[in-house]
């Protein structure tokens, strides 16, 4: 199983190679680790302060992992913390984030690069955001007797981990020092699998998107200018192209009487131009906008990556996509500011998205007709509106606080 599980790594890179060339996340996927281990070495030679070691899958786990990092910083000023990504996505957008003192692509996971990269980082501790079990890292630092831990996960018993046939990828879960973990069922998987290592923290994006929404508001003056007018606003965040035939007939139906801010997953030209076809002539791009275009336009189009969750803010409602396609983006950030939160069918595998829609605060729907019925209950009753933003609120407020019970249980030696 070992060598199938590097055979299958070792593919995966040669498929990105060979999409580098039409694809610009491959690209970057590949670009970005050219020279990795030499410039890891070089970064490093010259600070010999002890070090801890956070890695994020991409910038999801980044925002999960975000306020431990913060945590970290506080709690161990002398030690310099190095944040590695898997994604460029994660990578591209928080390689210059000032709360790690070295961010960088995290080499692939090889036996030789493992050994390589913990010698040069020597970290005193490694934490690994909700995903990404990297067989020959763990493998590695527990050979090297340096703790690491898993933060913010979680499993499900379809998970290759609970299969009969999965012994070697539970044999990975064994070299963790302790898996925190979101919620009891979880925890309880892991159990049966016959790890103990393991206890009940929560989920630390509560954490971010309280801090977030408490937070001295960014200024972001073309977005105030927008919104200027008092009319409802709806903000659309992670938008993929399996979202607009849903969302896009609600735009147009509000589009005299609301604004919508749009933040699309991706910001390619050709999903840009899917967003403007939606709504022809009402619509502004960020990049492109003036206080005086902005006031004008219906739909504010943003064409950048990092904004989103400054956004929800200036939002009365909140649409929040990826379940349509693959997979539900993040709700808390959208419920952290009281918002009624919309989105597609797919949320299932998403505990948040479950505990909202059980609170009467999150609205699913399969279609363009059930998306405009269940936002036109909420739009037309501001004190059923209102009633979702005091419980949404409570729900943020209450879930809270996993950072601090994950750093009361680590240990970090100087």
């Amino acid at each position: 199983m070992r060598f199938l599980y590097s055979l299958g790594l070792a593919l995966y890179a040669l498929l990105l190679r060979l999409a580098a060339p039409f694809h610009a996340k491959a690209a970057a996927w590949v670009a970005g680790r050219q020279g990795l281990l030499p410039h890891i070495a070089q970064t490093l030679a010259a600070e010999a302060a002890p070090r801890l070691w956070v890695h994020c899958a991409s910038l999801g786990e980044f925002e999960q992992g975000r306020p431990l990092i913060e945590g970290l910083r506080r709690q161990y000023p002398s030690h310099k913390i190095v944040l590695t990504f898997f994604s460029p996505s994660g990578y591209e957008v928080r390689k210059n984030w000032p709360g790690a003192d070295y961010v960088f692509y995290l080499p692939l996971d090889t036996a030789s690069h493992a050994r390589e990269f913990v010698q040069l980082v020597q970290p005193k501790l490694a934490i690994f955001v909700k995903y990404e079990f990297w067989y020959y890292y763990l493998r590695e630092l527990r050979q090297c007797g340096i703790a690491a831990v898993v933060v913010a996960a979680i499993f499900r018993p379809s998970q290759v981990f609970f299969r009969p046939w999965g012994g070697f990828f539970r044999e990975i879960l064994t070299q963790l020092t302790h898996i925190f973990t979101q919620n009891e069922e979880s925890a309880a998987l892991l159990r049966r699998a016959g790890l103990t290592h393991v206890s009940v923290a929560g989920d630390t994006r509560f954490d971010t998107v309280a801090a977030t929404a408490l937070a001295a508001p960014r200024s972001l003056p073309l977005v105030e200018a927008f919104v200027a007018d008092g009319a409802p606003a709806l903000v659309a965040g992670s938008i993929w192209p399996e979202d607009l035939p849903a969302l896009a007939p609600l735009l147009r139906k509000h589009a005299r009487t609301m604004r919508f801010v749009v933040a699309p997953h991706e910001v390619s030209e050709t999903h840009l131009r899917e967003v403007e076809a939606a709504m022809p002539g009402l619509t502004v791009r960020y990049s492109q906008a003036s206080p005086d275009t902005v006031a004008e336009a219906r739909l504010l189009l943003i064409d950048n990556v990092g904004m989103l969750s400054q956004l929800y803010r200036f939002g009365r409602f909140a649409y929040v996509g990826g379940a349509f396609g693959a997979g539900l983006h993040n709700t808390l950030e959208a419920a952290a500011f009281g918002l009624p939160v919309f989105f597609g069918p797919r949320y299932h595998k998403f505990q948040e998205a479950q505990e909202l829609i059980a609170l009467g605060c999150a609205f699913p729907a399969a279609s363009a007709q059930e998306l405009e019925l269940a936002f036109d209950r909420l739009y037309y009753n501001e004190e059923a509106r209102l009633k979702v933003q005091d419980v949404s609120l409570e729900y943020v407020h209450t879930h809270a606080g996993a950072t601090g019970r994950i750093l009361t249980q680590l240990t970090v030696n100087n």
